[in-house]
């Protein structure tokens, strides 16, 4: 070749070079973008209400001469049909899907017969419940498959919705996605007087939201390009009833919501954009009801609302897009750019008169932080909680058994998280620098934290003091908890030192 065409090949060389490129950057970026597009997912307007939504029925029980309430739990597999015509494999306690409501008062002695007929070990959590450490049912009280663990405690703590759930530790996710979990209510003297819709089924009920992706007949819980927040579903269910309606006989309508998700946050309202009264939190009632028109809860918060409905009127609870200050690629990817129709109330013609709410519910139960020992700092972020992940046979902390803390909590990430503590509830004292908004003045396990946002809570530890048994505290989104976002802690008595974990978890 001689030197005159050598650079004019060269230069065809470079532009068709430039011309490839320039085709994989417009393909990889229209790839992206309809990534992007496609991510966002809403049922609003389009949803069909099909199904009279499922009530879990009341678990019996049995109260033996020394007092104590026994209930029985099966963890075991099954099979349902979500859509007519294709069934699809499932787990659930007691049933095919989901489990019953269990039910206690306050200062009753109670004990769980859990019974796992799965083919693999899993637990059951009872998520909110001031309990010994030992019956918690977190990692350390894995039941083997065949085995039977009973738990027992005494109820000591005010009238609340808790609920129960898996925690084996690295599939959480998992085994909740299955249908392991079931509300757990606790009744007191408080609850009882006050004239609030209590006919469980009835003005009572319960809402149990999640998410749920089919591919054919099966659940799909795969996790799609860019979620980095875990499993997403396409549409949601309540209480294991896809497309439901509840027709409602009285004028106030409590609604016990749970966000069951593993990773989705709600922000419920009605599609009508009524007002309703928040008169409950997760660890029990409010000092006051609170008037909204929108409630944000992420997985594992619960919350109590009271709806007032007309005669023959029809209203959709719905959940609306996440307004939480996420990053434009956080928002569309983390699911808030989503949005769904979750249930549909029909009043009947007439309706049974309900009495007004109170001004007054309950005197607060948590700790305001003036008698705190100690500050905690906690750095959440998916390698790990202050830079270490999860490790079965570390003791985090060593906490005093009757002394209160403050603890801080930072979302260092660029995605949202959120962070529960087992056995204690706690007191919101402040969301980045400021008083909390009315949503979160109520008894808290549970809290949402947005990229960069800081939470400082109060709570006493009550014990009993066990420092052998540790409890958890994690973050909720059930993905990350599973990648190690989690560490433990054990109660111990005043100059006590923390002791060993066990070294094995079945039974």
């Amino acid at each position: 070749m001689s030197s005159v065409s050598r650079p004019h090949w060269l230069r065809r060389l470079l532009l068709g070079l430039a011309a490839l490129v320039t085709v994989l950057l417009l393909s990889i970026g229209g790839c992206v973008s309809r990534v992007y597009v496609g991510a966002t997912v809403s049922t609003v307007g389009s949803t069909e209400f099909r199904n009279e939504l499922a009530i879990p029925p009341l678990a019996e029980s049995v109260v033996r001469p020394d007092g104590t309430r026994v209930f029985q739990l099966a963890m075991r597999p099954g099979r349902k049909e979500f859509r007519p015509g294709q069934t699809t494999e499932t787990w659930g306690f007691n049933g095919d899907y989901l489990g019953p409501t269990l039910r206690a008062r306050r200062g009753e002695q109670v004990a769980v017969e859990v019974r796992n007929t799965l083919s693999e070990p899993s637990t059951v959590h009872w998520h909110g419940m001031h309990l010994p450490a030992a019956m918690d049912g977190g990692p350390h009280q894995m039941v083997a498959a065949g085995a039977t663990w009973t738990p027992r405690w005494t109820v000591d703590q005010p009238a609340a919705t808790l609920w129960y759930h898996p925690h084996p530790h690295g599939a959480t996710e998992e085994h909740v996605r299955r249908g392991l979990a079931g509300m757990f209510l606790l009744d007191d003297d408080v609850s009882e007087a006050l004239p609030l819709p209590k006919n469980y089924g009835v003005d009572d009920l319960p809402v149990i939201v999640q998410d749920v992706k089919f591919r054919g007949a099966e659940f799909d819980s795969s996790h799609r390009i860019f979620r980095d927040v875990g499993f997403l579903g396409d549409q949601t269910m309540v209480n294991g009833t896809m497309t439901p309606y509840r027709t409602v006989g009285d004028e106030l309508v409590r609604l016990r919501l749970l966000n069951a998700s593993t990773a989705r946050v709600y922000t419920f309202g009605f599609a009508d954009n009524r007002r309703f009264s928040l008169v409950a939190t997760d660890g029990g009632l409010m000092e006051h009801p609170v008037a909204l028109d929108s409630l944000r809860l992420s997985p594992g918060e619960r919350a109590e609302i009271v709806v007032r409905v007309r005669p023959g009127e029809r209203t959709v609870l719905r959940s609306n897009k996440l307004d939480a200050g996420l990053g434009f690629w956080t928002q569309r990817f983390a699911g808030g750019d989503d949005a769904f129709d979750i249930l549909e109330l029909r009043a009947a013609s007439t309706l049974r008169p309900s009495p007004e709410l109170p001004a007054a519910l309950a005197h607060p139960s948590t700790p305001d932080g003036s008698d705190s020992v100690l500050e905690r700092r906690f750095e959440l972020n998916l390698s790990g909680i202050n830079g270490q992940p999860m490790a079965m046979d570390r003791i985090d902390l060593t906490v005093t058994k009757g002394t209160a803390e403050t603890w801080v909590v930072h979302n260092n990430d660029g995605m949202p998280h959120n962070f529960h503590v087992h056995d204690v509830q706690f007191r919101v004292l402040e969301i980045n620098g400021a008083p909390p908004p009315d949503t979160s003045t109520g008894p808290k396990d549970t809290i949402f934290l947005a990229p960069d946002a800081t939470a400082k809570l109060a709570m006493r530890f009550d014990g009993p003091a066990d420092p052998n048994s540790p409890y958890m505290y994690h973050c909720h989104l059930l993905w990350h908890e599973d990648q190690g976002m989690m560490g433990q802690f054990v109660v111990v008595e005043p100059g006590q030192s923390a002791g060993k974990p066990p070294s094995h978890h079945g039974h």
